[in-house]
Order: C-alpha cells, then sequence, then structure tokens
C-alpha cells in the first residue's frame, strides 16, 4: 500500500506542475502583448543569453563535425561513396543533429542559469521587493528572458552548423583532399528549403520550452537556498526532455507535411 500510495502521490505531483506550467504559460502571453514593453532588458537579456552561449556552441559544433566525419568516413570508403560525405553530413547536421545537441547544450547553460538567478531572486525577497515597488516582476523578469531564448536559440543553431560543417570540412580537406569550393558545393547542393525550414521552426519551439521552463522553475522556487538548487537542476532535466519532445512531434509533423 505504502509503494502505491507513493506513485499516486508522484503522478498527482507531476499532473499538478503539468497544470501550474500550463498556467504560468497563458500568464506569458496575456503579458508579452499588453504595454508596457521591456525593450531594453529583452535586448539585455538577448546579449547575455547569447554570449554566455556562444563559444560553448561553437565548440560543441566543432566537435560534431570533426567527430561525425571521422567515425562516417570509413564506412563510406569501404563502399567507394567518399564522394557521398559532405552531402550525407550535412544533411544530419542541419536536419536534426545540428537543433538538438545545440539545443542540449543550451538548456545546460541557460535553463539552469535562469532557474538560479530568479530562484535566487525569489528566496531573497527582491521579486516580492519589485511587486511592492508597483513594478511587474513577471514582465520585466519572466517574458524578458522567454522571449530572449526563443530569438537566441535559433541564431546559435545556425552559427553552430556553419561551425560543425567547417569542421567537417578540415577532416574531408585532410583525408581526401578535397578543396573548400567543392566541399560547400556539395553541401549547399544537398541541403534544401524542405531541410532548412523545419529544422529552423523547430529551434523557435525549442528555445521557448528552454526559457519557459527554467523562468517556471526559479520563479516558483521554494525552500530557500536548497531551493534554488534543486530550481536549477529540475530545470536542466525537465527542459531536456521536453527537447525531446518537442524533437519528435516536429518530425511527425514534418513526415507528414511532406508525404502530403
Amino acid at each position: 500500500m505504502s509503494i502505491l500510495k507513493g506513485i499516486t502521490s508522484r503522478i498527482e505531483t507531476f499532473f499538478i506542475e503539468v497544470g501550474e506550467m500550463a498556467y504560468f504559460t497563458g500568464h506569458f502571453f496575456k503579458e508579452v502583448f499588453t504595454r508596457p514593453f521591456e525593450f531594453k532588458e529583452l535586448l539585455r537579456q538577448c546579449y547575455n543569453i547569447g554570449n554566455r552561449s556562444l563559444l560553448l556552441v561553437g565548440i560543441t559544433g566543432f566537435i560534431i563535425g570533426l567527430v561525425l566525419t571521422l567515425q562516417t568516413r570509413p564506412t563510406l570508403e569501404e563502399f567507394g561513396a567518399e564522394s557521398w560525405m559532405p552531402s550525407m553530413v550535412s544533411i544530419s547536421i542541419v536536419r536534426e543533429i545540428g537543433p538538438v545537441i545545440i539545443a542540449l547544450i543550451f538548456a545546460g547553460r541557460i535553463a539552469s542559469g535562469i532557474g538560479a538567478e530568479l530562484g535566487s531572486m525569489r528566496v531573497t525577497e527582491q521579486i516580492d521587493a519589485m511587486e511592492v515597488s508597483g513594478t511587474n516582476p513577471f514582465k520585466y523578469l519572466v517574458v524578458t528572458r522567454i522571449l530572449a531564448a526563443t530569438l537566441m536559440l535559433p541564431i546559435l543553431v545556425i552559427f553552430g552548423d556553419a561551425i560543425a560543417l567547417y569542421g567537417s570540412f578540415i577532416i574531408e580537406n585532410y583525408k581526401g583532399e578535397v578543396s573548400f569550393q567543392l566541399y560547400f558545393v556539395k553541401v549547399f547542393s544537398a541541403i534544401g528549403f524542405g531541410d532548412i525550414i523545419p529544422a529552423t521552426i523547430k529551434t523557435f519551439f525549442f528555445g521557448f520550452a528552454i526559457g519557459l521552463v527554467g523562468c517556471f522553475k526559479g520563479y516558483n522556487c521554494e525552500n530557500g537556498t536548497v531551493g534554488v538548487g534543486k530550481a536549477a537542476n529540475s530545470a536542466v532535466v525537465f527542459a531536456s526532455m521536453l527537447l525531446f519532445i518537442l524533437d519528435f512531434i516536429a518530425v511527425f509533423i514534418t513526415d507528414i507535411f511532406f508525404e502530403i
């Protein structure tokens, strides 16, 4: 009975949290279209979020390109299909590997940071002080961060994809003596709008989910400084799981759309 009671309690807690997040999301959409608009804070958050993630995304993208090419080239060489390497790597990176891995890196860097930042503001009563002073903390703290994450992740994914393709070119140039021009002619001949547009659109949803989860966990933080650590940790875990769910939905919808 105790085990059943524990499972029931966990399920109940999960659905309560889902309901609270749904209400939090509705509050966001209500506030985002009402005045005043915090443009200066939005620009500051865009710079902070993008700048904090740029180096990490660049290094990750570069390693993705190197490793994917090194692992795949021997297999293609067995079938005499080395010429397909630029096309295969570019489609793999642009469609799926780049957006998902960079979004996971972004979630680990940004969702935890937002959760810890807002959580510490909550437990030190800075958010309560903003409410007392007449400032709307939700609009100033939450809306700007969610919008900044939504806008910056697609830019970071494009940057990371470009770095990954350059890393792949370095291996191809070293192993197969492929020129820069030839490599990228093959890359751009293989990639079409059907690859780029769906992959870019889903990164907006990835960024929104990461910003939303980080803000939700931090804004509703409890239990003092211990709660701050829990908020940062749970923000990363929840955002990462949500990314895989959204990616599955995006791939499923894209597959149906292009079949039609």
